[in-house]
């Protein structure tokens, strides 16, 4: 098995306006580069979990309301399920994450 994740191998995939991303699964994760632009707005609230770090750029994330700014090297755990459920949005030109999720 290779242990190396070359991200500039993959291809990017357009999720929606303004969000695209690479991924790649290993072992029942899935490991992401995220890219985020002011265009993407998430309409319904995101419950799925993350664990990552942002790379580039600065983002804000609604948690029901309680927002919270990132900025890169800033690392995020996000719990799966209603609790966690959160909108991203980006503050800068580009945001630039790397995320695991189960």
């Amino acid at each position: 098995m290779n242990r190396k994740i070359d991200f500039a191998e993959l291809e990017w995939v357009s999720a929606a306006p303004g969000a695209r991303f690479k991924s790649i699964d290993r072992d029942g994760r899935r490991l992401r580069l995220l890219e985020f632009t002011p265009e993407f707005v998430e309409h319904d609230w995101c419950h799925k979990g993350h664990i990552g770090i942002v790379l580039e750029g600065r983002l804000e994330i609604d948690f029901s309301g309680r927002v919270e700014r990132f900025e890169p090297g800033h690392a995020l755990f996000i719990p799966a399920g209603e609790a966690g459920q959160h909108k991203a949005r980006a503050l800068s030109a580009r945001v630039l994450l790397f995320v695991v999720e189960d």
